[in-house]
């Protein structure tokens, strides 16, 4: 019984601890703190790499672009920006890893 109960929690806690396979963007517009935050996932690498990330407000114009630093072993970059001041409407935040592109939208509504 011991064994099978051991056995069953090695295989759950190894499916924790897996790294994250393929590569994701998603952004989080928290009107409460005046703040977007914007996550790119991707493989665990055993070297540090740039990647860039780019805003682009609702009429396609980059409004920041910044380089980061990915260092090796970690598996996930965030880059934030205030909530105010920013242009309604539908943005594109975009990641550019080596050769590949990655990106996802999120909406700025009008403040309740």
């Amino acid at each position: 019984m011991k064994k099978l109960l051991l056995a069953t929690l090695l295989i759950i806690s190894s499916s924790f601890g897996s790294d994250y396979v393929g590569s994701e963007v998603d952004c989080l517009v928290i009107k409460e703190e005046n703040s977007i935050i914007c996550k790119y996932m991707t493989e665990r690498t055993i070297e540090d790499k740039f990647i860039t990330v780019e805003w682009i407000n609702p009429e396609g114009e980059i409004s920041r672009t910044r380089k980061i630093l990915f260092p090796s072993g970690h598996g996930s970059v965030y880059d934030f920006r205030y909530l105010s001041g920013r242009e309604l409407g539908t943005w594109n935040f975009r990641v550019i890893d080596k050769d590949k592109v990655f990106s996802t939208t999120f909406e700025i509504t009008a403040q309740e």
